[in-house]
């Protein structure tokens, strides 16, 4: 049985997920043996929306995820790729439309005339509708871990006929993780807090982003939170003044503008020590809330920011 993974696809999303950890299998033919393909198809995925069984190499894909837009891009299958959502603004080349990912429309996706739509949640029975009319769709839910990126990667690859492209970029992306936490300083005992919106709202260490801190020996304050237990917990101005992070990362610069100043201006928040100290850290909103190969940019903002501090 596939285990379960539970994710919230970034609170900005505010998409609570259910669904497993992939793999990619042959597909077998009558007599039980793998079915020959000079380009590896057929080909299973077994995806979060089950087994998913592709009879050639997709020539129409629609993406309908910031995230596995990124990654198709990245793994060689940009040429493949038709249409992508709204929210898709990586690469630029990439063929951006006002298709929606959060409210997906049948119609519409399907005027495409895709041959494969990639989703990061069955919204509004997405995965069913576009069966009825024969679209295959591989549901890739938020990772909750670096692991389950890569097998996302590695799967995208089998699914789109690029996978030793996609096992390149899988491999690389390990490899530049673990040199940049083995070169963390060992001896620096931080504390930090997530931003994910003014509100604010914060992601704890049990989240993808907050093991990426993790990596790097940090602390979460936000893992104190009342109610930290669902990831994502919405904290008081006072919590945060009282906790007074060393670090502080906002991931809500480009949807919020916010920075050191406009935090400043909160209610006990001017004297915080990553205020006083310079110690506010501007990310990439897009790069905080995906899970795609550029996951390692921002693990390198991080390890930049702790080794400054």
């Amino acid at each position: 049985m596939r285990p379960v993974r539970t994710a919230l696809a970034g609170a900005l999303l505010g998409t609570l997920v259910l669904a497993g950890c992939g793999q990619t299998t042959p597909t077998a033919s009558p007599s039980g043996t793998p079915a020959a393909s000079s380009a590896g198809f057929p080909v299973t995925i077994e995806a979060g929306n089950g087994k998913v069984t592709l009879t050639k190499k997709p020539e129409r894909i629609v993406s309908l995820s910031a995230t596995h837009t990124e990654t198709l891009f990245a793994i060689g299958a940009g040429p493949q790729v038709v249409a992508v959502d709204d929210q898709s603004n990586y690469p630029p080349e990439a063929p951006k439309t006002d298709l929606s990912g959060f409210k997906p429309n049948v119609e519409a996706i399907v005027a495409h005339r895709p041959d494969l739509v990639i989703v990061s949640d069955d919204l509004d029975k997405i995965v069913a509708e576009l069966g009825k009319v024969n679209v295959p769709v591989l549901v890739q839910p938020a990772a909750v871990k670096l692991d389950d990126a890569y097998e996302e990667i590695a799967e995208l690859g089998a699914a789109t006929g690029n996978k030793a492209k996609a096992d390149e970029v899988a491999s690389g992306m390990r490899t530049a993780m673990e040199k940049l936490a083995a070169d963390a300083p060992k001896d620096k005992k931080l504390t930090y807090y997530h931003e994910l919106d003014q509100t604010p709202y914060a992601a704890t260490s049990q989240t993808f982003i907050g093991q990426i801190y993790a990596m790097f020996g940090l602390t979460n304050v936000a893992d104190e939170a009342p109610d930290a237990a669902g990831g994502y917990p919405k904290l008081s101005a006072e919590f945060v003044a009282q906790a007074d992070p060393d670090l502080i990362f906002l991931a809500d610069v480009k949807c919020c503008k916010q920075s050191k100043d406009t935090l400043a201006q909160r209610p006990g928040w001017k004297n915080l020590s990553a205020i006083k100290n310079d110690q506010v850290i501007q990310l990439d909103d897009d790069l905080a809330s995906r899970w795609g190969p550029r996951v390692v940019q921002l693990a390198e903002t991080v390890a930049a920011a702790v080794a400054k501090a």
